[in-house]
Order: C-alpha cells, then sequence, then structure tokens
C-alpha cells in the first residue's frame, strides 16, 4: 500500500497525557483529518495545492445533512444525520483514506473500527459515537443510507468544482455519485450538478 499523502506530520505527537485531558487530545487526533488529502483526487493529478482535505470532505457532507434534513427529509432524525456526517470518516485519522482496491471491505472496516475505538475512547458520549460510526457502516438505517448518498453527493460537488477548474474530466467520480444516491429529490440534485458541468472544458490541465 502506498504512504498516505498529507500536508505535514501528525499533531497527535504533540499530546502528553498528565498535561491535558481526552478532548484535547481527540482535538490534536481530528487535525490528522485536516491535514490528509483526500487520496483519490492526487490520483487524477489534482495537485496538492488544490486537494480537499478530509476533514473538508466531512463539514461537506455534514452541511449537505443539515440542509436535507431540514428540507428533503424531515421525516429523517436530524440530529443523528448530522452527527453521523461528521464522524463518518473518523476512521481515517489512523487507517488513512483507503480508496477503492487499496484493501479489502473487511480489512478496511477493521482498520478504521480500531481507529474510532481509539480516538472516541475515553471521550464523554464515546458510547453513542462509535454506535453511530458503526450505524453508519452498517448501512441499515435509512438515515445511515442517506448520509452514505450524500457523501457521495458531496464528492459530486467537488468533482464539478475541479473540472471547472481545469482538473478533468471526471465522468468517474459523477458515475459513482449518480449510481449511489439513485433518483428522487437527491438525484434531481445529481442532475443540477451534471448541467452545470456541461461539455468538459478542454483537456486535463497538466500539473503546475
Amino acid at each position: 500500500m502506498s504512504e498516505m499523502r498529507r500536508k505535514r506530520g501528525s499533531a497527535a505527537r504533540f499530546y502528553e497525557a498528565g498535561k491535558a485531558g481526552e478532548i484535547v487530545r481527540a482535538m490534536l487526533e481530528y487535525q490528522q483529518l485536516k491535514t490528509l488529502y483526500r487520496q483519490g483526487w492526487l490520483r487524477t493529478k489534482v495537485p496538492e495545492g488544490q486537494c480537499e482535505s478530509v476533514a473538508e470532505h466531512s463539514l461537506g457532507v455534514a452541511f449537505l445533512a443539515l440542509l436535507v434534513a431540514d428540507g428533503l427529509r424531515k421525516d429523517l432524525d436530524r440530529e443523528k444525520m448530522v452527527t453521523m456526517a461528521m464522524l463518518h470518516d473518523f476512521g481515517e485519522i489512523y487507517a488513512g483514506d483507503l480508496v477503492p482496491g487499496a484493501a479489502s471491505a473487511e480489512v478496511k472496516h477493521a482498520k478504521e473500527k480500531e481507529s474510532v475505538e481509539r480516538v472516541f475512547g475515553g471521550l464523554p458520549g464515546a458510547e453513542r459515537y462509535l454506535a453511530l460510526w458503526e450505524e453508519f457502516e452498517a448501512q441499515e438505517t435509512e438515515e445511515a443510507r442517506v448520509v452514505k448518498a450524500l457523501d457521495r453527493l458531496e464528492m459530486g460537488v467537488q468533482a464539478l468544482v475541479y473540472e471547472k477548474e481545469g482538473w478533468g474530466p471526471l465522468e468517474e467520480f459523477m458515475e459513482t455519485t449518480r449510481k449511489a444516491v439513485g433518483g428522487g429529490a437527491l438525484g434531481e440534485i445529481v442532475k443540477e450538478l451534471d448541467r452545470l458541468r456541461g461539455a468538459p472544458e478542454g483537456a486535463t490541465r497538466s500539473e503546475k
């Protein structure tokens, strides 16, 4: 497995037990999501200076969850969706952003579960956070399935931005978005993205 590309080293190394509590420890660990690039974009030659971090992506998913719960899906548990969206990538703090094909689904889940247990352990609400992460992974509730769709929808929004900035075409990412989101109201949002994409804007721009 190739090494994960990050903006800088782990901030977790600055934590010293006895000098700070569990909340500070968890926040320093969370910093790793702010420095971890979304590895899939780097594979498409989006340069590091333009590449989003996992934390940026997670915030986008959480914002989408808020918007959808307040508008398109008022029947769902708003707090659960937003919290789940905020936490769904915490497995990547120590496991890294494992792109498709980098590991089996079983290995990926085991590595990410070890990561969230490590980060959530000792925190107030740890059991609830872990339960929400597991619920997202299991994909057995409507909230979990919608947040998963929003995870892909946020990726589609980012693909649109990168294409417009000249780092495309990124049809592979958009096709993944379409399949994950499906039809209905969320599917209409994907159609809006496709309308905004229009025709590909020239050849793929080379990294500068």
